[in-house]
């Protein structure tokens, strides 16, 4: 049976590979229909905004420096508006924990003992057919408290009081290529937004929530503006009440650093606050000012969330948040438990322990964390430090940050032998367990996800473009990295789990990455190509129907 056949698709809707059955409730006719809507209203804008980060990003590379908008100077001057107040669910945030929205995550999360949980279809998820429309289904069943399952003899059960539901699509840059419509691939953001609004938008109100989402990756208020929009009609499409979306951005790119106060303002009926995406803002700081030697970090470990522009970028946050009476997030927690060895494992905890500690007395209203584990940790933390469900109170109007403050370069650190090989590692590993479908991967004891491994990326890239030199005075060049990769690829290719002909495929990658004249804007989107019914694992040519 054709898959036009199985769900009767209208016309100009086609999908490369098939629908797995259990999914077919996901993806009813009614749920393609709406998903069509927000492709013909809203993709052209889409496209528009990301040509317009490569005129900001030519703009960059001919030295034209970020700096706040003058044109909207009014709406942050303005003292007379503020954000939509705490949904319900969300007054009290003090600890979320992310991770992918596979079955058994997706149990253990909500069960974690964390506030809520941020369900990633974005940076540690690979955007498998599979993943990402059977995580759809498992955040269907979870919210309707349907999710219990057995395997392997062991039963997972949902608490009573399982953590708020909080999901992540993806970013506005990256398509959904197995599913076109009118010949053209639709948004990332809007098939994983309009999936989960669809089908639970009305199923959590009844249960005295609302449908909440992470927003990543935006680079410009008026990103936020089109969220704002498809969450207006979304709204109206299934005649639910005004304002009971509410999204959380994540700030983790430079340019976005510049525009909290616009971004909230966008999204002030739907906002629930703002994020410190620590690792993807790094990764954003070196690339948008890939053009200036000046911007060439030491290893990426003395990238601490203390140094000048990271702490700048975190003051004005808070500021800004709690000045619009809305969270002010903190960030991720990448450490995992380290078994079998007690002393690395405390000193591991004690680094966690002193991130949350800097986050709660800096006036931050919760934190991140990755693994179970760190749960009671950072709560511990928190509610010592933090009597009541949040922080607005503390306005931070002793802060004052200047442009000047958020894109300062300095960075106290070598570059070692260590930290280049980690380098190498850590991209090595996570982009051949991308290829194979795995999106959160451990490697020496962090959570790497997409984010760490952009890092990585850039890091290798801008050492090589600016002819860096290690500590010992090894060149780092082409010819030094070619046989770095090489040995590193032979460790990574016995890794359990990881197949040595992905790992190749990374490394070709990798080479050619550090070789050009600047990185490529994602390495999700260089990847895709090699997933099931994208390009070459399949273009889903044997499932394909005439539509």
């Amino acid at each position: 049976m054709s898959i036009k056949d199985s769900i009767n698709l209208p016309s100009g809707i086609h999908f490369t590979v098939p629908i797995p059955k259990e999914a077919e409730h996901i993806l009813s006719k009614d749920a393609i229909d709406f998903l069509a809507i927000l492709h013909r209203t809203f993709d052209k804008t889409r496209l528009d905004l990301l040509e317009n980060r490569k005129k900001v990003q030519d703009e960059l590379d001919k030295g034209k420096p970020l700096d706040f908008l003058p044109e909207t100077k009014n709406i942050r001057d303005s003292p007379s508006w503020s954000c939509a107040p705490p949904a319900p669910g969300l007054e009290d945030r003090r600890v979320e924990i992310t991770g992918p929205t596979d079955r058994k995550m997706v149990v253990n999360a909500l069960n974690s003992g964390a506030k809520t949980f941020m369900a990633d279809f974005e940076d540690s998820n690979s955007p498998t057919w599979s993943n990402m429309v059977l995580g759809q289904v498992n955040l269907y069943d979870a919210n309707r408290r349907q999710i219990d399952f057995e395997t392997n003899g062991k039963q997972y059960k949902l608490s009573e009081k399982p953590a708020v539901l909080i999901v992540r699509p993806r970013g506005w840059h990256l398509p959904e290529p197995r599913l076109l419509i009118d010949g053209k691939p639709i948004s990332g953001s809007l098939f994983d937004f309009g999936l989960y609004f669809f089908n639970n938008a009305s199923e959590l109100i009844k249960r005295g929530f609302g449908p909440y989402f992470y927003l990543p990756k935006m680079e410009h208020h008026l990103e936020a503006r089109l969220w704002n929009d498809v969450f207006n009609l979304s709204i109206s499409h299934l005649s639910l009440k005004q304002g009971c979306i509410r999204a959380t951005v994540l700030i983790e790119t430079l340019p976005a650093a510049f525009q909290m106060e616009e971004i909230l303002y966008e999204l002030r009926e739907h906002s629930s606050g703002l994020n410190c995406g620590r690792w993807d803002y790094i990764f954003s700081f070196i690339k948008k000012q890939r053009a200036s030697k000046q911007c060439v970090f030491p290893d990426r470990t003395d990238v601490t969330m203390t140094v000048p522009f990271m702490n700048a970028y975190v003051q004005l946050l808070i500021q800004t948040c709690h000045k619009r009476k809305v969270a002010a997030m903190g960030g991720m927690s990448a450490q995992i438990p380290i078994k079998n060895d007690a002393e690395a494992n405390e000193k591991a905890m004690a680094k966690v322990r002193a991130d949350k500690l800097r986050e709660v007395t800096a006036g931050h209203d919760g934190t991140w964390v990755a693994h179970p584990a760190l749960v009671k940790i950072a709560l511990d933390i928190f509610n010592e430090n933090m009597k009541g469900p949040n922080q607005y109170f503390i306005r931070r109007e002793d802060v004052t940050v200047t442009a000047k403050q958020i894109a300062d370069p300095s960075v106290p650190g070598k570059i070692t032998e260590k930290g280049v090989r980690d380098n190498v590692s850590a991209a090595l590993s996570y982009c051949a367990a991308w290829i194979s479908g795995n999106g959160c991967v451990p490697i020496n004891y962090l959570m790497e996800d997409a984010a760490t491994a952009e890092i990585a990326r850039v890091q290798l890239w801008q050492w090589t473009k600016y002819s860096s030199k290690t500590d010992s005075g090894k060149l780092i060049d082409a010819s030094y990295l070619q046989s770095i990769f090489s040995e590193e690829s032979s460790k990574v290719s016995q890794l359990p789990g990881i197949d040595p002909s992905n790992v190749k495929i990374a490394s070709e990658y990798m080479n050619k990455q550090i070789k050009s004249e600047f990185p490529s804007d994602f390495l999700t989107s260089d990847l895709l190509i090699h997933l099931e019914g994208v390009g070459t694992k399949g273009t889903g040519s044997t499932s394909k129907s005439n539509l």
